[in-house]
């Protein structure tokens, strides 16, 4: 007997057999035509998730889930942002330097002669020592010409980088001091290379006051990073804010809650005043929850730009500031009711419900469009406007949101006074190792002793090791001392206190009241050392057997 496939016939059957395979065929294309347009559709209409969702395995998902009653569950890890997001960094800033591979000046080649900084040949043993350490480290974006050190053989130098592991395109900067010798072929070699930010010769120094100005001394010598832009945009005139589209929140009930709660939230309006293409009002207020403070309650009053880069969002979102755009808005309005000229005071739609969806408010036509946020939670917070069927069309820009500057800044430094060549081990304790009901495992292999043997098996023996954690007792892992040389967050809290360059800062940034270095920012440094390590070890990956949200969640 002769098989029968969906194409071809055999010349032998009869003519009902041959219809009936040429009607086999007919069906076996019809299905193949209707499979590519199915196909076809779901590839056009398909709309993918935020990049939250998207995010690479190595980052630790913290944003677990929405519980019923429109909340978001506990959970002391920290939320990524747009720079961890990131796909791969831009190439805005080429890491192409010039080349100083020549010879010095004849003064170079006589060994007896003083040793010129401002050589080209000096920079040219800086930079080829720098990229023999460095260079599977940071990229090197920029040299400054070396300057004297405090020895006649001695020299400063300067540079920006770029730390390979960081997927945004900030620059920082360090500044060194190097011994030189010089060598037969009119060149030099660094005999010794000082630490993180050890020239302090080649540093920026900030502007001295002027005689009789009453100006007072900054408490230490502290370099300003110049290139945090974080002021307040302003509206300007009357006709530009007539001519201006907005879309102002009001507070509701996602105040004072977590960091990611509010994040979630506040991507959630400027989504929506992205597809509404209007300029989203934004309250720099933020309410720090009890979580992160030291005495365990809300604290009001928090500025945005403590914690995340305000000018990066204005440069990646159409933003104005809340108390701006209000003042604004009632000078105009009196203005046109004194005057009483045509077009009268600004037009305003109130919204009083996260139930009318952005899509019904695609074509209004008035200036201000004023969401209010008036009920009991769940109901009043901003992110249900994002939820149901406006999900397919708002997409949060999580790109728009990076870490504070001021806050990296830190981060580098710790990386840095570590040279980069680190591993870190990831500890979470804290609430969730008494927890047995959920993590009967966790207290006992987060332990000391287990630490020790587990820790033993990954990293090499006397390797700069960094612990991230929440665990409160320092000499807790004392017991690694012996194997490791450990750093802890701790051990580098000058770097903000009072003498220092973010203390100075913030302290500016807060109307001249000195800041608390809290626990979502301890949270938020200690995370970014764990991600810049070139071994990292996860507490749920490596070192438990539980599972991150308990039992039976894995």
């Amino acid at each position: 007997m002769t098989d029968v496939g969906c194409s071809g016939s055999s010349p032998e059957l009869p003519a009902a057999g041959q219809h009936l395979v040429k009607v086999i065929g007919n069906l076996c294309f019809t299905f193949f035509v209707l499979s590519v347009l199915v196909f076809s559709v779901i590839a056009v209409t398909y709309q993918p998730p935020d990049p939250w969702f998207q995010s690479p395995k190595s980052l630790t998902k913290s944003l677990s889930a929405i519980i019923p009653n429109g909340t978001f569950a506990t959970d002391d890890s920290l939320l990524p942002t747009g720079e961890d997001l990131a796909a791969s960094p831009p190439s805005a800033f080429p890491a192409v330097l010039p080349d100083y591979s020549g010879g010095g000046t004849a003064a170079a080649c006589d060994p007896s002669a003083p040793l010129n900084c401002s050589d080209r040949a000096v920079l040219a043993a800086i930079q080829r020592f720098n990229s023999k350490i460095f260079r599977r480290s940071i990229v090197f974006l920029s040299y400054d010409t070396p300057v004297p050190g405090s020895k006649p053989d001695e020299c400063d130098a300067a540079w920006r980088f770029r730390n390979r592991r960081e997927k945004s395109w900030r620059r920082y900067r360090d500044y060194r001091r190097f011994r030189l010798a010089p060598t037969d072929n009119c060149t030099f070699e660094v005999v010794k290379a000082g630490k993180f930010h050890s020239g302090i010769s080649a540093a920026r120094r900030p502007p001295r006051p002027r005689p009789g100005s009453g100006a007072a001394s900054p408490p230490a010598f502290q370099i300003q990073d110049a290139e945090i832009n974080d002021t307040i945009p302003t509206v300007g005139s009357e006709s530009q804010f007539r001519n201006g589209r907005y879309l102002y929140y009001t507070r509701g009930g996602d105040y004072c809650k977590g960091m990611n709660h509010y994040l979630w939230s506040f991507l959630c309006g400027l989504g929506e005043a992205k597809f509404l293409n209007r300029t989203f009002v934004m309250d720099l207020n933020i309410c720090l929850a009890g979580s992160y403070t030291s005495t365990g309650k809300d604290e009001e009053g928090k500025d945005f730009r403590f914690y995340f880069d305000f000018e990066h969002l204005k440069e990646s979102a159409s933003v104005i500031e809340e108390a701006e755009f209000l003042r604004d808005w009632r000078r105009w309005n009196r203005a046109a009711g004194r005057s009483r000229k045509p077009g009268g005071k600004i037009s305003v739609r109130k919204v009083p419900t996260y139930k009318i969806t952005p899509m019904q408010l695609k074509k209004e036509k008035s200036a201000v469009i004023w969401r209010q946020f008036d009920g009991h939670e769940p109901e009043n917070y901003w992110y249900r406007v994002c939820e149901g069927k406006a999900a397919k069309y708002i997409q949060r820009p999580w790109q728009a949101i990076w870490k504070s500057k001021r806050l990296m800044n830190i981060v580098s430094e710790i990386a840095g006074k570590m040279d980069w060549d680190y591993d870190a081990v990831h500890v979470v304790r804290g609430e969730k190792a008494m927890k047995k009901e959920r993590w009967p495992n966790l207290d006992r292999d987060t332990s000391p002793d287990a630490l020790e043997e587990k820790l033993s098996k990954m990293v090499q023996p006397w390797r700069n090791l960094y612990i991230a954690t929440n665990e409160v007792f320092y000499n807790y892992f004392d017991k690694l001392r012996s194997h490791y040389k450990v750093h802890l967050l701790e051990d580098y809290m000058e770097m903000w206190g009072n003498r220092s360059e973010w203390y100075n800062e913030t302290t500016m940034l807060n109307g001249g009241r000195p800041l608390e270095f809290d626990g979502y920012m301890r949270v938020a440094v200690d995370t970014e050392v764990l991600y810049r390590a070139k071994l990292r070890v996860e507490t749920f990956n490596n070192l438990t057997r539980d599972c991150k949200d308990g039992i039976n969640t894995c």
